[in-house]
């Protein structure tokens, strides 16, 4: 447990922005976030919960405490020769915790490979990747009221996951840390590799019926190849949401651009939002130290010393630019703490 006034943040986002806070407490148990909650609730300051803080971007100090998790733990919850269910605490690094899984012979997030955070904000941010979300595996996970410190539970319909979405973004936001989930993982590997090219990549490398532990690897390369690694380049990964449109404006808008990449995504359609900005002429723009990755538009990067409102404008502009080109609206998938809480 620690906790902290007037803390900097820029070692606890991977935007590397320098920011304050006016309080900081790190919890490593779900009783110590409990203990904090009920002797700290005169305070009455706004919360906001950072985990790995690998998707937000400080814009300017934050006038109230963030919760950082760091608890740990992977247990198995309940084993049969065909699944188990494994819990694991929020503050696990994802990336560890999906090799861990993979190690053990336990199929189901390997697509979920390499995306950069914690467990816990794997559940708020319903994170997908290659024809893969978190839901698709996901049965329950606990939580904390910020308001009164009560410990309660969720299964999956009452999250509302979405797109890059759930309820910890709507009608919980700002009042609820998550402090473990447990999800359902497969003994019988069934490899996901129809999205994003992923099979072809594995044919060049000669593999044909490729194994748990070669999905994994292959999606690790491919997003390494597009990411910049945020111990040398700032960045909080993938900047927008991929737009989704119903039929009739993807109609209208594939007879404009029938060349545009597109994804069924249940009764809709998914476009790329790389694409769209790649198209626009940003991809490598640099503006001072706040740029656009040269491997990825859809990445948006602090190489030093840029404030977290260049990039927030940077990111307004390459907004206008899509809507004024495509007539299609970006929305970003990083959070913003003070626009959040206002």
């Amino acid at each position: 447990m620690m906790q902290k006034k007037n803390f900097q943040l820029n070692e606890y986002n991977t935007f590397n922005i320098a920011a304050e806070t006016k309080l900081f407490f790190a919890f490593s148990s779900q009783e110590e976030l409990i203990d904090f909650i009920k002797n700290n609730k005169s305070d009455n300051l706004p919360c906001f919960v950072l985990g790995g803080g690998s998707n937000v971007l400080f814009t300017e100090d934050y006038q109230g405490c963030v919760i950082h998790p760091q608890n740990k733990g992977i247990r198995i919850i309940k084993e049969t020769d065909e699944d188990v269910l494994v819990e694991v605490e929020a503050g696990e690094n994802w990336q560890d915790f999906v090799a861990f899984c993979v190690n053990k012979g336990w199929s189901g997030i390997e697509n979920l490979a390499y995306i950069p955070g914690n467990a816990g904000a794997a559940a708020v941010q319903n994170i997908g990747a290659y024809g893969v979300e978190l839901k698709d595996v996901f049965e329950k996970l606990d939580a904390v009221y910020l308001s009164n410190g009560t410990a309660f539970q969720l299964n999956k319909e009452e999250c509302a996951f979405g797109y890059r979405d759930s309820v910890f973004k709507n009608s919980l936001a700002n009042s609820v840390v998550v402090t473990r989930l447990s999800i359902r993982l497969s003994k019988i590997f069934k490899p996901n590799i129809s999205y994003g090219g992923i099979q072809n990549v594995l044919l060049q490398n000669g593999t044909h019926q490729p194994n748990l532990t070669e999905v994994f690897d292959c999606i690790v390369a491919i997003r390494k190849a597009k990411l910049p690694d945020v111990r040398d380049i700032g960045s909080a990964g993938s900047f927008f949401k991929n737009p989704v449109l119903d039929l009739e404006q993807f109609n209208e808008f594939s007879n404009r651009f029938p060349e545009a990449p597109h994804y069924p995504f249940g009764n809709k359609i998914k476009l790329a939002a790389g694409w769209l900005i790649d198209q626009c002429g940003w991809k490598g723009f640099r503006r001072n130290d706040a740029g656009v990755y040269p491997h990825q538009a859809l990445v948006l990067v602090n190489y030093g010393a840029a404030k977290g409102k260049e990039i927030l404008q940077l990111s307004l502009d390459i907004r206008d630019s899509v809507r004024r080109k495509f007539g299609v609206e970006l929305e970003p998938e990083v959070i913003i703490p003070s626009q959040q809480n206002s």
